[in-house]
């Protein structure tokens, strides 16, 4: 089993915590439209509290240990491996808590680009311990506002895994799907699960809009989201995210794959 200290290195070495890729300029700019409601950055969720700029900081600092000075305003954002391990940790518990009670569960990302590998590896060792992994509404058609306006997209599962696909597009091994915020992807599979009378997810695992829509509309759920990314973090304070997990969502594939080895051992889930 990977160490927690060859953890922490590697987090640092990858820098999927310390100094991240994510710049300071861009989290306090996603910070401010949060603050404004602005639905690119909820991602499906629907505050409970209004959040004013400076409490929202001081949770960003709280949950991902980013610096909590509003005149801070450029350089690299910073995440703090010990909230990471410990999110982690957190996390591996309710993958081992389905994974006993053999909870039905539904995966899908909005980075299928970087995070395919690791949600596929959680949904192949969870299918092993019982789980059923949901494949609902596979093929169905979304419309997802994107910086270039709406655009219809089509929810596809691949290694039991959710993501979207822009029509005529070929998935190759580095794009299998589209980088995506929105929640309307698990709100359809949600939809459609309940509409067919099918099994719902006792656990969604994901990032980006899957878990906050998943959350808001009452299912457990966890994942990870970046220092730009208040809205994962503001569900966990809120109750409606079980774990947030602070790390960088946006580096290359393979560095996810210590983080998966750590959380399937402590999890219990090796295969």
């Amino acid at each position: 089993m990977l160490s927690t200290a060859a953890l922490r290195a590697h987090l640092l070495a990858a820098r999927l915590a310390g100094p991240v890729a994510t710049s300071r300029e861009e989290s306090l700019r996603r910070y401010r439209l949060f603050v404004a409601r602005d639905p690119r950055v909820l991602l499906g969720l629907e505050p409970e509290y209004d959040w004013s700029f400076m409490e929202l900081l001081g949770l960003m600092g709280e949950k991902c240990g980013v610096s909590v000075d509003p005149t801070n305003v450029s350089g690299p954002d910073v995440i703090d491996p010990e909230l990471t391990i410990a999110a982690l940790d957190a996390f591996a518990d309710r993958l081992r808590g389905a994974a006993r009670d053999r909870l039905p569960v539904l995966l899908g990302t909005g980075h299928p680009h970087r995070l395919l590998g690791f949600y596929a590896a959680l949904a192949s060792a969870l299918s092993a311990a019982g789980c059923r992994v949901l494949t609902p509404a596979e093929g169905r058609c979304i419309d997802i506002t994107t910086r270039f306006g709406v655009r219809t997209h089509r929810l596809t599962y691949v290694r039991g895994v959710a993501m979207v696909r822009a029509p005529g597009a070929r998935p190759t091994a580095s794009e299998p799907g589209a980088h995506s915020h929105s929640p309307l992807p698990v709100r359809v599979a949600l939809g459609c699960a309940a509409e067919s009378g099918g099994p719902l997810p006792g656990l969604v695992i994901g990032d980006h809009g899957w878990v906050c829509g998943a959350g808001q509309l009452g299912f457990e759920a966890i994942g990870p989201g970046d220092t730009d990314d208040p809205a994962l973090f503001v569900g966990e304070a809120e109750g409606r995210v079980s774990v947030a997990v602070p790390l960088d969502d946006g580096v290359r594939s393979g560095y996810y794959r210590p983080i998966t080895r750590y959380v399937l051992n402590r999890a219990c889930l090796s295969q």
